[in-house]
């Protein structure tokens, strides 16, 4: 169920955007029950109340950030008319997102590597995810081979961004999906 879908209490909205953004800082395996109850201004009874579980809580935080992400991709290329030009836009929207947040990288990403266990649902989340990416990808350019190769480029910006230090990792990414993609045909012939 989509976390737009789920209709959330004052204190779970409170709670859920509490634990993103400890989550997103400081790890979902540092973060305690307890201190989220505490920022959130509720008890930690009522935390486990509204999600049960901190994986609950954990896949809430994931899934909400991934709507948030699917949204802000979608009206940052909404737009751009050309399949072509819509890749190259995409890095574009990656840079502008990317330069909103902490620098931590990935959260789906994060979240994996510390509950490595590949049955943990973190993981399915993630991909789902990733698999997002990757068909928007497909749909732009009808190529799997081209759109693994551009979904390479993006998380790889990602890394080099949060990881690497590189400032300008996306547009880095960017020249490089521009390289890659088929140019176009002119009017007057090849």
């Amino acid at each position: 169920m989509s976390v737009k879908d789920r209709p959330l209490t004052p204190a779970a909205r409170r709670v859920l955007q509490v634990a993103s953004e400890l989550f997103y800082e400081r790890g979902v395996g540092s973060v305690g029950m307890e201190l989220i109850a505490a920022e959130a201004g509720v008890t930690k009874k009522t935390v486990y109340d509204r999600f049960g579980s901190k994986d609950a809580l954990i896949l809430a935080y994931l899934r909400a950030r991934d709507e948030r992400w699917r949204d802000f991709m979608t009206d940052g290329i909404a737009e751009v008319a050309d399949p072509r030009e819509c890749v190259l836009a995409t890095f574009d929207v990656l840079g502008e997102w990317l330069a909103t947040e902490s620098g931590r990288g990935c959260s789906m990403v994060n979240a994996c590597a510390e509950l490595p266990d590949p049955s943990h649902p973190v993981h399915k989340v993630a991909a789902e995810q990733k698999g997002w990416v990757r068909a928007l990808y497909a749909d732009l350019v009808d190529d799997g081979t081209l759109a693994d190769q551009l979904l390479i480029l993006h998380e790889g910006a990602v890394v080099a961004f949060s990881v690497g230090g590189i400032g300008d990792a996306t547009a880095k990414a960017r020249a490089a999906a521009d390289a890659i993609l088929p140019k176009p045909v002119s009017a007057g012939g090849p």
